[in-house]
């Protein structure tokens, strides 16, 4: 991101037309930085609570007043009987960057003795199930994508999420590649696509399994490549024996024929991309779909060419120096407790989470009043009054205002960082465009200053955020071999050491214990899972939960929209304004026995909460399914409510992810 400064104001954001990826254009959202960075509304100084938890009612206070009451209630909770492990962090990815994400706070809490915070709110459940496969999250390289000759978009709405891969995949289709997409929504990339595969909500790895039956039936696999470079070969050919397109189709809701042409398209393309997302790991088995989907390629041996494979990350390339710059050696043994059990720990103690309850929660990165799982019960333990609440944020957030104290955070544009990347191959370096706005602070600065206050003087709190950088590329993977401060501060940003096409597993060499790609897993086997890819039907399904689905017969999918990412741009005018209000899609089938129509205010509820919205009767979704935005600020929506007021506080079949999108609910008139 390129920004323009004129009399030491940034006035323009626009997109590097020399970066190979992102091309010369931002995101929806993105554009709109400089106007979120000035906001009327934007937090300029600390924050000291006046009013009932909850009510937004705050006087200002200088940094020496809230660093010291901030010091002071951490340090008697931290000496008290229940010890420092009563202090929970709380934070994710609101600010991306390595510096101001996952440095000095790490250490301030590691030498605090705080307890730990398993971050697992997003990707965890699909890059485990990644793990359990190719060894890591290391996926296909998105710029082969114009030598594919089929490109797959499994739960992934490309145009809203991830827009600079789509003018690779135009580019594909003008070589013609068929562009489909398989997704329980017509999103505004299935609209764009060849075809749209209207998918029943968490049956992915059945329909994989139903592909790989037609695979091995018809002899579209690359033998060559499963016995040179997989284990497991025979054992998986038993299970897809299992999935017969017929047995598929009742599961998958898609017709037999087609989940048969599918497979066809996909065993006699040459080099087929499949991009997949993490909407479709956020239930019960979200990580064995991940995993079931990336051993497609294995059996076709598409990952010997440019344009072939799977791609749900590339994170797992950035192979930066992640323990000298969080320095975990610092914390002795404390627990860690699941970020999306955050309502449990703060209401229920002896729920699972263990250890004494939690008297201090820091909140930085994250809006969890709005986007943790059970929302009602993350509010009854935010209004606790015993629980001393700190956020760190640029504007009051719902978390925020159940704060005791808030301090002003910098944004992107304020402040030092470095980025990896999610789908392509390029460090960024975050330099400050502008000072701060007010009395803003950046993450990093503000735990210095609480550490020196709280007398944790160790030579790792008075790092510099220059020196957290070079600290990150300093004995860092190969991959970063040759990227160094200096020659990213000259040029903004660097591939990484990696070919072009990069091809990571042509000739196998994955990550794994074997050295190949694990079709049989003994890792899996070993965590008490199944060994083989396999259909895990969601919690709250006809198939596991019959009396639950009598009640609750609808599955709502909770994706953020398309103006929001997440939680963050909720608040910015345009696009606030272009998302309207918080709808409710709902197909014509399922909309007329309810007597619901367009515009109609309705409530979608089960038996852990409600919301209400506006209904919009289309045939956007397929039957049974119903979509509504995620994280619509509460204090912005009509009820003060947003969609995780119905979602629960479950976890995937692995790496403890949640399953926001394993929710049935039932939709109603609000009248």
């Amino acid at each position: 991101m390129l920004v323009t400064v004129e009399r030491g104001r940034a006035v323009r954001v626009a997109g590097d037309p020399d970066h190979p990826f992102t091309q010369g254009f931002l995101c929806t959202k993105v554009n709109r930085y400089v106007e979120r960075t000035y906001h009327a509304d934007r937090l300029t100084q600390p924050l000291r609570r006046t009013g009932p938890k909850g009510s937004g009612t705050f006087e200002p206070i200088s940094w020496d007043d809230a660093l010291d009451e901030i010091a002071e209630r951490l340090t008697a909770i931290a000496r008290s009987a229940d010890g420092p492990q009563a202090i929970l962090p709380y934070s994710y990815a609101g600010t991306m960057g390595l510096i101001q994400g996952s440095s000095m706070d790490r250490r301030f809490f590691h030498l605090l003795g705080a307890s730990k915070l398993d971050r697992t709110i997003c990707s965890m459940a699909g890059t485990v199930g990644m793990r359990m496969t190719l060894g890591a999250n290391i996926g296909a390289d998105a710029e082969g994508i114009p030598e594919s000759d089929l490109v797959l978009l499994w739960g992934t709405n490309t145009l809203t999420s991830n827009p600079h891969l789509w003018p690779f995949v135009l580019q594909a289709r003008a070589r013609g590649a068929p562009i489909i997409a398989i997704d329980p929504l017509n999103t505004r990339t299935a609209r764009q696509c060849d075809e749209w595969l209207p998918i029943r909500p968490g049956t992915d790895a059945a329909l994989a399994l139903g592909m790989m039956h037609v695979l091995f039936a018809e002899g579209l696999e690359d033998r060559d490549y499963l016995a040179r470079y997989t284990i497991g070969e025979a054992e998986l050919r038993a299970r897809a024996a299992e999935y017969p397109p017929e047995r598929v189709s009742a599961i998958t809701g898609l017709p037999a024929e087609r989940i048969v042409r599918l497979a066809r398209q996909y065993g006699r393309a040459r080099a087929a991309f499949v991009r997949i997302n993490y909407g479709l790991q956020r239930h019960a088995g979200g990580g064995m779909a991940v995993r079931t989907i990336a051993c497609l390629p294995a059996i076709t041996g598409h990952w010997r060419r440019a344009g072939g494979g799977v791609q749900l990350s590339t994170s797992a390339n950035f192979e930066f120096n992640r323990a000298a710059l969080e320095r975990p050696d610092l914390s002795p043994p404390v627990r860690t407790i699941n970020m999306i059990r955050l309502g449990d720990a703060l209401t229920r103690p002896d729920a699972g989470v263990g250890g004494p309850p939690v008297r201090a929660l820091v909140v930085y990165n994250s809006n969890p009043a709005a986007v943790a799982p059970e929302r009602g019960t993350v509010l009854r333990g935010l209004a606790r009054p015993d629980l001393f609440t700190v956020v760190l944020e640029h504007f009051q957030t719902d978390t925020a205002d159940w704060a005791d104290i808030v301090l002003p955070a910098t944004t992107q544009l304020e402040h030092w960082d470095i980025h990896f990347a999610y789908g392509h191959h390029y460090v960024t370096l975050n330099q400050p465009s502008i000072e701060p706005i007010g009395l803003a602070k950046p993450n990093s600065e503000i735990f210095r200053l609480l550490a020196a206050r709280m007398g944790l003087d160790h030579p790792a709190m008075r790092d510099d955020d220059l020196t957290l950088i070079r600290q990150a590329l300093d004995g860092a993977g190969a991959k970063l071999r040759g990227v160094t401060f200096e020659a990213l501060r000259e040029r903004g940003w660097m591939r990484l050491d990696v070919p072009r096409p990069y091809l990571p597993f042509a000739e196998g060499g994955f990550p794994t214990p074997s050295g190949k790609c694990e079709l049989y897993s003994r890792r899996l086997e070993e965590m008490g899972l199944d060994p083989l890819p396999t259909y895990t039907p969601p919690y709250e399904s006809p198939e596991r939960a019959p009396e639950l689905a009598a009640r609750y017969p609808l599955t709502l999918i909770s994706s953020p929209a398309h103006q929001f990412l997440n939680s963050t741009f909720v608040n910015i005018g345009a696009l606030h304004r272009a998302a309207r209000e918080p709808e409710l899609i709902i197909h014509p089938r399922d909309a007329a026995p309810r007597a619901i129509t367009t515009g109609m205010r309705v409530v979608v509820h089960n038996d852990r909460g409600e919301f209400v919205t506006t209904a919009r009767v289309e045939d956007g979704v397929r039957e049974g399914t119903v979509w509504a935005p995620s994280i619509w600020w509460g204090k912005y929506a009509p009820d003060g409510k947003n969609a995780n007021d119905t979602t629960s506080q479950r976890e995937t079949d692995m790496g403890h992810g949640p399953v926001f999108y394993d929710n049935l609910v039932e939709v109603s008139p609000a009248d």
